[in-house]
């Protein structure tokens, strides 16, 4: 072992070297700070450390050999005994965890939203097959990903400082792409660059809320974004679906209102269903007469298997009262922690000032990365395979539910991006996710999405990250994990 550093050990001037340094080093040796046959620095680098003379330092070695404290070796050194003398017991240092003093009651409290996230339903799962969210990682084209990177990881301005509201180029590409592909009506300065969508709904949050406004909200609905929006001690109102999508004319008819709306209009989450364009056309008008921000999640519109993609809120008018965002974490890799923000013109400067107050700039290397991915057609390309890829799979694993799982579960959503939903009538999903996941199969309880009452029991299920072996024995497990309900609902 090496000579450990003692140079934080202090010693009163005012009062005998020699004892006090005797004590200190007898005290280290007894709570395990010096731990056995670790190697003392030698007596000249002590005096030096120490400031004491090096006779003071010999002296007090000796002594502490004789007491057998420690030993040494020819030509090595002076060592820890490996064991204590007998005569002297451990010098317990106490326990601030557990002492009656000091135990986690007695601690600072938490704010009512740091417990809330507490809360072990919320934890996020390890990446197994079928956790929802992950795409197929295995076919991502890293071969090109990797070229780009090598491209741009000596360049100097990335690795430092950048502007908070995103690199430059990677705004540019991103504005063409969402003109193209989505009907976002944006250019590049109304682009800000988070650090996922988390950061985005926070941001939103900060910028648009003061505490007790209200948000309204889908139910079920995103998580996530309930916490956000709770952690700023809004409001939530909830509204119901219809068809799997935000009940428009139940909201209008409601005479609800609240400061920020917060929908996911494209691919609802979790339950799937897109809302049609008459009804997005409605939704607009309810907002501009109520004064209310919608905040759009455009989650996993790329991945569309039953219809052609509607366009997003955002661009169907010139002026609309909406916020717009989206992430990289599901096009490319969750591990990027890449999403952004579109805003109208006139919040942009308090957009990127609150974004250079609460966490500063996004990693410039990874959005240069993604900058050229997309400007060289890479990113289109990539989603069109994954299209294909997900098409494939979304299939196979509706067949297999259907054949093998009914009547003990039902698919009650069938195309929702790269998940679906399945019902699991009155059992505890919660229950059966965790005995899933023991299994090796990620999945998420339905009831997590509803924060007032259980609407269903059920589970959602991402496919992306599967391959046909994961789809039949995650199948078959269900199948072992709902017979014995069957059974007990027979007798």
């Amino acid at each position: 072992m090496s000579a450990p550093d003692l140079a934080d050990l202090t010693l009163d001037p005012n009062q005998p070297l020699q004892t006090q340094l005797y004590h200190r080093l007898v005290q280290s040796i007894c709570n395990g700070r010096l731990t056995a046959g670790s190697k003392l620095p030698s007596s000249r680098r002590l005096s030096e450390t120490l400031g004491v003379s090096r006779n003071t330092v010999i002296q007090v070695l000796e002594q502490l050999k004789a007491e057998g404290f420690l030993g040494s070796k020819p030509r090595q050194g002076v060592f820890i005994s490996t064991s204590l003398p007998s005569h002297v017991a451990a010098i317990k240092e106490p326990d601030w965890q557990t002492s009656p003093r000091t135990s986690a009651d007695d601690l600072p409290r938490l704010s009512t939203q740091g417990e809330s996230l507490r809360n072990p339903r919320l934890a996020r799962e390890k990446s197994q097959p079928f956790t929802p969210g992950l795409p197929d990682l295995e076919a991502f084209p890293f071969h090109i990903w990797n070229r780009l990177y090598r491209r741009h990881q000596s360049r100097l301005p990335l690795i430092g400082y950048g502007p908070s509201q995103g690199y430059l180029p990677l705004r540019q590409a991103l504005a063409e792409y969402l003109r193209s592909s989505r009907g976002v009506r944006c250019c590049p300065d109304q682009i800000i660059i988070t650090n996922g969508a988390q950061e985005s709904l926070s941001l939103c949050a900060q910028v648009v809320l003061n505490p007790g406004d209200t948000v309204v909200m889908e139910n079920p609905g995103y998580r996530r974004a309930h916490i956000a929006f709770e952690a700023n001690r809004a409001s939530l109102k909830m509204v119901g679906l219809k068809n799997n999508y935000l009940d428009v004319n139940a909201l209008i008819k409601s005479s609800m209102r609240g400061k920020l709306l917060f929908t996911t209009p494209t691919h609802q989450y979790p339950m799937g269903g897109v809302m049609p364009a008459g009804d997005r056309l409605k939704l607009l008008d309810w907002a501009a007469q109520s004064g209310c921000w919608i905040l759009e999640d455009d989650y996993d519109s790329e991945f569309s298997f039953k219809h052609r993609p509607v366009a997003a809120l955002q661009g169907m008018a010139e002026y609309t009262p909406v916020l717009y965002m989206g992430s990289f974490s599901k096009t490319l890799q969750p591990g990027l922690r890449l999403g952004y923000l579109v805003v109208p013109k006139a919040l942009v400067e308090v957009f990127a000032q609150a974004k250079e107050m609460l966490s500063g700039y996004s990693p410039l290397l990874s959005q240069a990365v993604v900058s050229d991915f997309i400007a060289e057609g890479h990113f289109v390309r990539h989603l069109r395979r994954m299209c294909i890829n997900y098409r494939e799979k979304w299939n196979n694993f509706c067949q297999l539910i259907r054949k093998d799982l009914e009547p003990q579960a039902k698919l009650i959503v069938n195309s929702a991006g790269m998940h679906v939903v399945i019902a699991t009538s009155n059992m505890d999903d919660i229950d059966l996710s965790k005995k899933l996941s023991l299994q090796g199969f990620g999945s998420t309880p339905l009831s997590f999405f509803s924060p007032t009452k259980v609407l269903k029991s059920g589970l959602v299920l991402g496919f992306a990250n599967t391959s046909s072996e994961d789809r039949k024995s995650c199948v078959k497990t269900l199948k072992n994990l709902l017979i014995p309900t069957l059974r007990t609902v027979l007798t």
